[in-house]
């Protein structure tokens, strides 16, 4: 029985990873049109409102079968050169081939979408660092963490500080979340209430929130940068947590229980993740958008993202940028060693 949860479990996620990973490349592509097409803006605020929080907490969900001991120490490493790899590539093509302005070309501030990544060992450092205390006490702590990182005084760009805080509740439920007891509470008509309450928050955005500050749905801001320094500013981050909790939780209800196409495809949305990024470089410096004046150009635009990734999340793009994306670390653990065995 506890197996069949785990398989439902995993086919549940993957499915829901994949789902998630639409609406990123979505987001990322719709992003530069959002000032000229009100559309376009109601549905990058209401992929905003919890496709990044869902995102962190499929990653804690499957982080739980691989954090300590020597798979763990595997990953973060694996992890790390996956930051400094594409960090490097993309900065290099900024220079060379997108002459991008404005991007700080340093390790230490993460390339637009790279943050994940940083924050990604941040989170399995600081589950560590809280495995003696209860799931309970962890989510509280992570939800006053994130919280408090708003009333620093720094650009939360760098190390990623800021989302690495802000998104760490999401981390620390999906690691903790028990899948049976969610299945239990699953029934076809809170499914449909559940999509009825995402559909209202999007129609809500669109007659009411269209103002709602991005910055705060990003998650890459201290207050200060935001322009609060009031000292009640993080009553608006608990009042946001609330708004992508529901929205998370509402989202759910569009994810099939059932093994698909789909959930074979989100066994590769890493693939999707790290090399979207080239595609939406690419469409900007070759001037795509400038061509994008309709609601049927907006449209095909959606629909392109929607084929691109399932294109991206093919086994032969895995078989081709495998060293790329998922880096041997045997060498790094081979030096590790040698290096223990000297200091004997």
């Amino acid at each position: 029985m506890k197996t069949q949860s785990l398989k439902q479990g995993e086919t549940y996620f993957l499915n829901l990873r994949f789902l998630l990973i639409v609406t990123v490349f979505v987001a990322n592509a719709i992003e530069p049109l959002i000032q000229e097409m009100g559309g376009l803006h109601q549905i990058f605020l209401w992929i905003l409102t919890f496709h990044m929080p869902l995102f962190v907490l499929v990653t804690g969900y499957f982080a739980k079968s691989g954090l300590m001991g020597d798979i763990g120490r595997r990953t973060l490493t694996q992890i790390g050169l996956q930051y400094i790899i594409f960090q490097s590539i993309y900065s290099v093509l900024d220079y060379t081939v997108f002459q991008v302005n404005g991007i700080h070309h340093s390790l230490f501030a993460p390339y637009l979408l790279l943050w994940f990544l940083a924050s990604h060992i941040c989170w399995r450092l600081l589950t560590i660092s809280m495995h003696k205390l209860s799931p309970f006490q962890q989510i509280v702590i992570s939800l006053l963490l994130g919280v408090l990182v708003g009333y620093l005084q720094l650009d939360g760009v760098w190390l990623s500080i800021s989302r690495t805080f802000v998104y760490l509740p999401f981390f620390m439920i999906g690691y903790h979340i028990n899948f049976s007891a969610f299945l239990n509470n699953i029934t076809r008509w809170k499914r449909t209430g559940a999509a009825l309450v995402s559909t209202g928050i999007f129609v809500i955005i669109g007659l009411w929130g269209m103002n709602l500050p991005v910055g705060w749905l990003f998650g890459n801001m201290t207050f200060m940068q935001l322009g609060h320094h009031e000292w009640y500013a993080g009553l608006f981050r608990l009042a946001l947590y609330v708004l992508q909790f529901i929205s998370a939780a509402a989202f759910l209800a569009f994810v099939p229980m059932v093994e698909s196409v789909i959930t074979d495809l989100g066994r590769r949305t890493l693939y999707v993740f790290l090399l979207h990024g080239f595609i939406i470089r690419l469409a900007n410096t070759t001037g795509l958008y400038t061509h994008i004046q309709g609601t049927t150009d907006a449209i095909l635009l959606i629909l392109g993202s929607i084929a691109l990734t399932i294109l991206l999340a093919q086994p032969f793009v895995r078989r081709a940028a495998h060293p790329l994306v998922e880096p041997s670390v045997h060498w790094v653990v081979s030096l590790e060693n040698k290096a223990f065995r000297r200091s004997l």
